[in-house]
């Protein structure tokens, strides 16, 4: 009976459940984040701390955000993001002041990097880590090396978005949102991004053993996926239409981790494959991605855990640490 359970918790994540749970996502991804309850003063003192450090940055970057995608400009307002990256902005900024013993970002109970633990049993995913428009980075950070946590990098207004858009309150974003910052993509908002450029070196060397053909192919034309992967590495794809494919892509990699996102990118190569190879231009034809099919995009990516290393699969778990 435990099989036939673990089973159907495999199917739904990589499938998608039945009916729609829309109004019940926010929860499950906080649930998977290991986010603890946060009361909602907690959020309004940071707002009515007025403009963070970094304000005027994300003031330049939140008119722009999903600007064409109609789905999140009605349920979500420019305000609205403003207020929740000033205030994870003033969260951060509040971190770097404190010794480490002292770091908010601490919780206790957490997940594996693989999402929660009871599901990585059921995963193939599990199984295998057991055995072993290109955005410029815009950081507010004290220390020259890079090592020291920034309080706002452009892109955190798109990767943030998905949040705001699938919770019922900017408090639940925001504590979705620091989680996956702080816990689960620490490296992607340090100085000088660290996380983000290893994640791109993940692209080319996971293309490598799953389609040495096309990264030939790219590598001919001096197409690394630092060209045309950064923001979708920074963003976890969600620079990528339609906004509810790319909230089924969130809900696989929240249950099995984030770091197969890089996975996901290889994926969507995977299926331009033809378009790339057949291309005297690949590098305009990868400007632009096709519109994210969320679920050929999982069941390609959980095919790939096996066709790479064990010490690749290793990387690919830290690299956002």
């Amino acid at each position: 009976m435990a099989r036939v359970a673990k089973d159907d918790i495999d199917a739904v994540i990589r499938q998608g459940p039945r009916g729609d749970i829309s109004q019940d996502r926010i929860y499950v991804w906080l649930i998977l984040l290991n986010a603890s309850p946060l009361s909602t003063d907690t959020y309004l003192s940071l707002i009515h701390r007025g403009p963070s450090p970094a304000y005027s940055k994300i003031r330049n970057d939140t008119f722009r955000t999903l600007a064409t995608d109609p789905l999140f400009k009605r349920r979500v307002s420019e305000a609205s993001l403003i207020r929740l990256l000033n205030a994870i902005a003033w969260r951060l900024h509040d971190a770097k002041q404190l010794p480490p013993s002292s770091n908010l970002s601490t919780v206790t109970n957490v997940a594996t990097s693989l999402g929660s633990p009871e599901l990585s049993h059921a995963s193939p995913v599990g199984k295998h880590a057991q055995g072993a428009s290109t955005t410029t980075a815009t950081s507010t950070s004290s220390m020259p090396g890079g090592t020291e946590p920034g309080i706002y990098v452009q892109g955190m207004n798109v990767l943030c978005a998905p949040l705001l858009y699938a919770a019922k309150s900017e408090a639940e974003a925001f504590s979705a949102f620091h989680l996956l910052l702080t816990l689960h993509l620490p490296s992607y908002v340090r100085g000088a991004m660290d996380g983000v450029h290893r994640g791109l070196k993940l692209v080319d060397k996971c293309l490598l053993h799953i389609d040495p053909k096309l990264h030939a192919y790219l590598s001919s034309k001096n197409l690394p996926a630092e060209i045309y992967a950064f923001p979708s590495v920074l963003t976890l794809c969600a620079c990528t239409p339609p906004l509810p494919e790319v909230l089924i892509l969130w809900d696989f990699l929240f249950a099995y981790g984030v770091h197969l996102n890089v996975l996901c990118i290889v994926a969507q190569l995977v299926l331009m494959r033809q378009e790339v190879l057949g291309s005297k231009n690949p590098g305009g034809l990868l400007r632009v991605f096709p519109q994210l099919e969320a679920r050929k995009v999982v069941n390609l990516a959980v095919s790939f855990v096996g066709k790479i290393p064990a010490m690749v699969y290793g990387e690919l778990v830290d690299h956002g640490k």
